[in-house]
């Protein structure tokens, strides 16, 4: 009866999230491994794809472990909730069947007793287990889209292991692409998208309709075994990436110094300048940096601009440019 097929989804659900916890541990652990590893590797932060100010490469891998936690968090909680039995007979009444029965098989399996069913188990806590899939999913593929990102020619702070004798193009010898995240990117949409008829399957009619059935012989092994994959493959990426610190700090002169303006504003605002025109003065020297592409030094500029040095020394503004100033709260 659908009931005991539903029982033994449970158990087969349960197992698979077993594994996958298993996924996330050897994930949590390379990206421990790497955050300590680049704990004090400055790079920089960016927002909106621009150039923000100072981090450490190391930051970004501590952001992903705590991400991937909260994901473990979730599986935990979404394994329990799917983990449970019901053999109550044809509507939920147990009328031809004893409840003892349910609770004998529960405790066997390891699963709890779903406490008021129909025919068959509610499917809320499936839709919730596919959810929580899907999220985990869109973890990996934040993670795997940084990574693309890094890799990009202009950028090269970072990239996925490249092999001896590895082809990146067929066409093109030169090329070394990010090949696996850009699959990771693909398997998360496939994941993501389970969790959508998943929900569907919630709204069955009456005491029980078959219209879910099909749908979780597709998702049920495509989504935690895609994942499964994908966390596997996301783990062997964090582990044999490849960083590259010289170019992190590169990227970070790239812009004559522009990464420290935000410093230089609050100073001149203690040194009793308003808040707007302290903003005007360090944006109008900030602009003819960007504008040289780098070329000219806001430092330069700033000490000699006359309403500037009205309020700071030269060696106030030189104090601003303190790369470790940025970085003095990592511990934390």
């Amino acid at each position: 009866s659908s009931d005991v097929l539903d029982t033994c989804l449970a158990v087969q659900l349960a197992r698979a999230s077993d594994l996958l916890l298993a996924d996330l541990d050897a994930l949590l652990e390379a990206i421990k491994r790497r955050a300590f590893e680049h704990k004090m590797t400055p790079c920089i932060g960016r927002s909106h794809g621009i150039h923000a100010e100072p981090v450490t490469f190391g930051l970004k891998m501590a952001e992903a472990y705590a991400e991937f936690a909260r994901c473990k968090d979730r599986l935990i909680a979404a394994r329990k909730d799917i983990a449970t039995c019901a053999i109550s007979g044809a509507v939920g009444t147990f009328a031809n069947i004893d409840p003892r029965v349910e609770e004998h098989v529960a405790a066997k399996l390891g699963l709890s007793v779903e406490p008021v069913s129909t025919q068959v188990i509610p499917r809320d806590r499936h839709a919730m287990f596919f959810a929580t899939l899907g999220v985990i999913a869109s973890s990996v593929e934040r993670l795997a889209v940084e990574v693309r990102h890094l890799q990009r020619t202009e950028v090269l702070e970072a990239e996925e292991y490249f092999s001896p004798g590895q082809k990146g193009s067929s066409a093109m010898p030169h090329k070394r692409n990010p090949v696996l995240t850009e699959n990771l990117t693909g398997l998360a949409r496939m994941v993501r998208s389970y969790s959508i008829p998943a929900m569907e399957n919630v709204a069955l009619w009456h005491e029980r309709d078959i219209s879910h059935s099909s749908v979780e012989r597709y998702i049920g092994p495509d989504a935690t075994i895609t994942l499964d994959f994908a966390l596997g493959r996301l783990t062997g990426v964090i582990d044999k990436l490849l960083v590259y610190p010289e170019r992190m700090q590169k990227n970070l002169d790239k812009m004559g110094g522009l990464v420290h303006s935000q410093r230089v504003l609050l100073a001149l605002t203690q040194a009793g300048i308003s808040r707007e025109d302290s903003y005007l003065l360090v944006q109008r020297n900030a602009m003819k940096v960007w504008e040289s592409d780098g070329a000219l030094s806001l430092l330069e500029l700033l000490k000699a601009d006359p309403d500037v040095t009205k309020a700071l020394s030269p060696q106030e503004i030189e104090e601003k440019f303190d790369l470790g100033y940025h970085l003095k709260q990592v511990d934390t």
